[in-house]
């Protein structure tokens, strides 16, 4: 019998998962005594062009699995998936600036030191099958045209310790949707990495390509991550609603939600991070192209979920907002570090959120917007990245020198689709995502 593997990984700037392989007989001691890691792995991009590094050829990281982020799926006709999850840090334990796994830590208890609360997560993920003709939009055509592949997904993720909530045919060609059941934050993006590779090599098995680019065809909707999120007490009971509130939100979520909205231009270039992100987030694509607050509004940049209930404790339970500018191409560590660090910078400010917005404010000129306080996000990724540099308040959630290399991965990476057609950039990371 061959000996099992498993891969020591971690989800980088690039949202690549990359890591080194060992026994799994070794898992144990390697937990205990880590795997090495070379700094400049943090400048590969997407395309596997090495951007500009302040650590050339030198430096020693340690990447250190974590056992409780152990994922093990049987994948139909192929070997078992294994992968384990992990910190990085310097050769003295210090958590590596560019360690995004370290990063939502910190957010994390940002969030509980300033309100005590504890965000609970779910991560909605849209992908496209290529290699298939899946019917129309939503579809029992288009559902049973991959029951297979989506029995077999789902019994993977189960097998990987998920717990899997929904799987639909989505409106796009060939585009479907996973949903996962919500977790504590780090819990949430950890099984968002996971479900990624997951799904890629299941679908490799049914004989199709699973791609979580951003957008594939200007002409249709984009492939996008919609990151549900709701407050909890440490007794277990829900912070988010209360009736007589700003749309329903308890002065916690209501506090959460302004400092969300007040930054969310500023860290767009996070959550949509590649060339082509932003011809998703335009109006009209059932994105977001705004940061404002509504209620059930598929276009908002923040969107009050529904509920299924009048009885207002279970309302209670299931009240929670959902961040929709969010792509597969970010890392699910860094797209969750900004939400939860900004929702903590509203807590401490106790903000107070806006009136939700309603109709299409696409319509709206300049001054009118702006008479709204609404501000709508970049619409190019320089421009995000030039919001993003120019942003103190986001630098300070990161340790110091990690924006400027974030954006020079970033720039690196945007200069290799120069001169390509639109058409051409979004083939370009259809491939690699």
């Amino acid at each position: 019998m061959p000996e099992p593997l498993v891969m020591a990984c971690l989800s980088d700037v690039a949202g690549q998962v990359r890591g080194k392989g060992f026994a799994l007989a070794d898992l144990d001691k390697r937990c205990r005594s880590g795997v090495g890691w070379t700094p400049t792995n943090v400048q590969i991009t997407c395309f596997d062009g090495i951007a500009p590094s302040p650590y050339g050829s030198e430096g020693d990281l340690i990447l250190w699995p974590d056992s409780d982020a152990l994922f093990q799926a049987e994948i139909p006709g192929a070997p078992t998936l294994r992968m384990i999850l992990g910190d990085v840090a310097d050769r003295t334990g210090v958590p590596w600036t560019c360690c995004l796994r370290s990063h939502l830590r910190s957010a994390i208890e940002r969030l509980e030191a300033a309100s005590g609360l504890e965000a609970r997560v779910a991560f909605e993920h849209e992908f496209t099958l290529i290699g298939l003709e899946a019917g129309s939009a939503f579809s029992l055509l288009g559902f049973h045209a991959v029951q297979g592949f989506s029995e077999a997904l789902i019994s993977s993720l189960q097998q990987a310790g998920m717990e899997p909530d929904s799987f639909l045919r989505e409106y796009g060609p060939s585009q479907f949707e996973v949903t996962l059941a919500p977790k504590p934050a780090l819990r949430a993006a950890d099984e968002a990495i996971a479900l990624r590779e997951i799904t890629r090599a299941v679908a490799r098995s049914f004989g199709y390509r699973a791609s979580f680019a951003p957008i594939l065809d200007a002409n249709s909707v984009g492939n996008g991550v919609h990151v549900h999120l709701s407050l909890w007490r440490k007794d277990g009971q829900p912070a988010m609603y209360a009736p007589d509130g700003v749309a329903g939100l308890s002065r916690e979520a209501s506090a959460a939600a302004a400092g969300i909205l007040r930054h969310m231009p500023d860290f767009a270039a996070f959550t949509a991070p590649t060339a082509v992100s932003f011809i998703r987030l335009q109006p009209h694509r059932w994105s977001a192209a705004f940061a404002n607050l509504a209620i059930q509004d598929r276009e908002a940049g923040l969107r009050i979920c529904p509920v299924n209930t009048t009885d207002p404790d279970r309302i209670a339970q299931q009240y929670h907002y959902e961040y929709r500018a969010a792509d597969s191409a970010a890392s699910p560590w860094l797209v969750l570090s900004c939400l939860l660090h900004a929702a903590a910078s509203g807590l401490e400010e106790k903000l107070v959120c806006p009136n939700p917005s309603s109709g299409d404010l696409s319509v709206l000129s300049e001054s009118e917007l702006a008479a709204t306080g609404i501000s709508p996000l970049p619409r190019t990724p320089q421009a995000a990245l030039e919001r993003l540099g120019s942003s103190a308040v986001v630098s300070g959630w990161f340790p110091e020198g990690f924006i400027p290399i974030y954006i020079d991965h970033k720039l690196h990476e945007f200069a290799a689709s120069q001169g390509q057609s639109p058409e051409e950039a979004m083939q370009s990371y259809a491939t690699v995502y």
